[in-house]
């Protein structure tokens, strides 16, 4: 009976121990904040999301991003580049889809409120989790589009030009692969993103 008694003690010392790895590799995992230089995750800009809360874009490290820029009062190209993310999201595995987020960055910060944003995302059954539109200042929403590679330019009141450009970065932020134009196969970016997912 000693002898038992003994040995569960052991096991139970032993159990103790293990679980206390298993936090110490935890909280180091956690603790891990450095950010490559190329990370988009540097950028001290605040943006506000459709549903009006205001984050960095750190707060989305660790999800692959898929990325465009678009205003929602746009006739043109968007329809189009919003059809494209919706194909490509419809498109991955059930297995990439849980690691993937896709960002819609508007370009016209001043119309696109968190309402319109909100209102955009129901009309286009873009409301799940999966699916993040963004506004900012100005300011920040131009030094984005630089990081980005978008060129766009007001010609009007209510319209712009600009590049259609659909970017993926990785899960800590660094920009993995670039698709430009408008209803081209996306089978590339499809391939990339999971591999994006994979690696991570």
């Amino acid at each position: 009976m000693k002898k038992y008694l003994v040995l569960i003690g052991l096991l139970l010392v032993m159990q103790g121990c293990n679980i206390k790895t298993q936090q110490t590799e935890a909280e180091l995992k956690s603790n891990d904040t450095t950010i490559s230089e190329l990370s988009i995750y540097n950028l001290p800009s605040k943006w506000t999301d459709q549903d009006g809360r205001d984050l960095e874009l750190k707060e989305l490290r660790g999800d692959v991003l898929v990325m465009v820029m678009i205003y929602t009062s746009c006739q043109a190209a968007c329809p189009r580049l919003v059809a494209d993310m919706r194909h490509i999201e419809q498109n991955l595995s059930d297995k990439t889809k849980p690691h993937v987020k896709f960002l819609l960055v508007s370009i016209d910060p001043e119309v696109d409120t968190p309402e319109r944003l909100k209102a955009f995302s129901i009309e286009n059954k873009m409301d799940g989790n999966q699916w993040v539109f963004l506004r900012s200042t100005e300011d920040n929403t131009r030094e984005f589009a630089a990081v980005l590679a978008v060129n766009y330019k007001k010609i009007s009141p209510i319209d712009f030009s600009h590049s259609n450009i659909i970017s993926v970065f990785n899960a800590e932020g660094e920009l993995y692969f670039q698709q430009e134009g408008l209803g081209v196969s996306y089978n590339q970016t499809i391939e990339k993103i999971t591999e994006a997912v994979d690696a991570n």
